[in-house]
């Protein structure tokens, strides 16, 4: 009997514990099916999403472009860690834009009755037609895919390219560019133009049509093409056949001749290494393609625009052989290249309000003409002096004189700067400086004796005592010889006196003595 009781109570024991493990399981199945209702609840139909001003944008080839969507949430409870994305699609023809990335999603809070704006930038692809694209969003807040709209997009396909329909000679230098839609560039900026296509001994292709290849712009490194000096060209090409591709290019570059003699006489750029031919396998259908070459621009070319012929001979898909022809002109830029002479400066000290004169030549010796030269004299002891000099051609001098005021005492000879500006054929202004030394003193320092009486007492002789000594003895003794002479004047006249007192008395006594 006590057997039975154990074998009886222990399947009561373990039925207790399903039960309770059963009961703990349903308990946890409640509470995530509660928080998971509560993240619906939260989300679900109360969020929203709507096109910026609730427009269709539209795309064109190649465009990048920016699109705004509105995310509203309508709930009374803060959202956050909301995900954002575009739904890109599993084929091509789903997604009108370039795949840059993987997602395009963006994370962001929303608060209880609020809107957010999140912008994505998308850019279209160059294969796709003109037509209308529907590109769904989504909004997942958690693990629950709240909301999901889907918006049109318009799409724009890529201008038409045509070739010419003829078989023969295009002979207008800049007309192919032009119909291409593409900028040609003056002759004095520098720029290129397309020539005609056409297949080799006048034969045709089955449609008529000649695949042609254009130049579409060009740049060189560095960007300033210097006289005398290397720098890389490169090509930008196009095979504006919407249908063949080309292939087994071969282009060659031919520039003009320059110089005066036959010593000198030389085209106006030159490979810096190897030939100027260029070969290229090939450009597909209405993409492009570049070619780079290094030139040596002449040392000697005067500072302006040099065209270079640019040859082509390449197959169509059937190995027929095409030739084209493009130009492309390029800027050469001359450097400045002048001197000074001395500066011829008089007088070498000056008090304040006084004036020095300087002068100084000025040497073109470049192959550019120099245009509106101004100099400009500034010092911390003189007043700012301006001098308008002009044009100065290549080979020719100009003089530049200036007069230079005293503004401010100076300790010693202090410097003057002369800063020379100039502009070039395009105005672009540049600047050069030199200095000069200038001693300016305060007036009451500055010394009126003669050069003689300077030059006297630089030698170290006592010139002006001795003048004094001898104005006062000179004078001494004129006065001594005045008193003398006065004296001797006064005797004579006495004595005179007395002789005719003299004469007078013994007159008188001769006449009273006689009967």
């Amino acid at each position: 009997m006590k057997t039975r009781k154990r074998h009886s109570g222990r399947p009561g024991v373990i039925k207790g514990a399903i039960v309770v493990m059963i009961l703990l399981l349903a308990a946890m199945f409640a509470m995530t099916f509660f928080q998971q209702e509560l993240t619906v609840e939260a989300a679900g139909a109360d969020i929203t999403i709507a096109s910026k001003d609730d427009k269709a944008p539209t795309y064109r080839a190649g465009e990048t472009k920016d699109w705004t969507v509105v995310v509203t949430n309508h709930t009374s409870n803060n959202i956050s860690q909301a995900v954002v994305e575009p739904e890109l699609g599993e084929l091509s023809e789903d997604w009108p834009f370039q795949t840059d990335y993987q997602h395009y999603r963006q994370v962001v809070d929303i608060p209880a009755g609020a809107s957010v704006d999140v912008t994505f930038s998308f850019t279209q692809r160059m294969d796709v037609p003109t037509a209308r694209y529907t590109v769904a969003f989504t909004v997942t807040v958690g693990d629950t895919q709240a909301a999901v709209q889907k918006f049109y997009v318009n799409t724009t396909e890529k201008e038409e390219e045509k070739a010419p329909e003829t078989g023969g000679n295009v002979s207008d230098i800049g007309a192919g560019a032009e119909k291409e839609g593409l900028s040609v560039l003056s002759a004095e900026a520098g720029g290129f133009s397309n020539g005609g296509a056409s297949y080799s001994g006048g034969s045709e292709s089955g449609t008529g049509s000649v695949p042609r290849v254009i130049v579409t712009g060009f740049t060189t490194d560095p960007a300033e093409v210097r006289a005398g000096s290397n720098f890389t060209l490169t090509i930008h090409l196009k095979n504006t056949s919407t249908k063949t591709k080309v292939s087994n290019m071969l282009f060659d570059l031919n520039a003009p001749t320059e110089g005066s003699d036959e010593q000198t006489s030389a085209p106006a750029f030159l490979p810096a290494s190897g030939s100027s031919s260029i070969y290229l396998n090939g450009i597909a259908a209405g993409q492009t393609a570049d070619i780079s070459i290094q030139l040596n621009a002449k040392a000697d070319l005067l500072q302006k625009p040099y065209s270079i012929e640019l040859s082509m001979k390449y197959e169509d898909s059937q190995a027929q052989q095409i030739e084209a022809s493009s130009s492309i002109s390029i800027p050469v830029k001359q450097e400045a290249r002048f001197e000074f002479s001395e500066f011829e400066l008089s007088p070498e000290s000056i008090a304040v309000g006084e004036e020095a004169n300087v002068m100084t030549n000025l040497y073109n010796l470049g192959r550019i003409k120099l245009y509106n030269v101004k100099a400009v004299f500034e010092g911390a002891g003189i007043e700012k002096e301006e001098v308008f000099v002009g044009n100065v051609e290549s080979g020719n001098s100009a003089s530049i004189d200036a007069m230079l005021e005293g503004k401010k005492a100076t300790k010693g000879p202090a410097q003057v700067i002369m800063k020379l500006t100039y502009e070039d054929e395009a105005g672009n202004v540049s600047e050069t400086t030199k200095e000069l030394k200038l001693e300016v003193t305060d007036a009451e320092d500055v010394d009126d004796s003669p050069v003689m009486m300077e030059e006297e007492a630089e030698s170290g002789f006592p010139i002006l005592p001795l003048i004094g000594g001898g104005v006062l003895i000179v004078t001494a003794a004129a006065v001594v010889l005045v008193k003398r002479r006065s004296k001797k004047r006064m005797t004579d006249e006495e004595e005179a006196l007395l002789d005719e007192l003299e004469r007078s008395t013994e007159d008188e006594q001769q006449q009273s003595e006689a009967p």
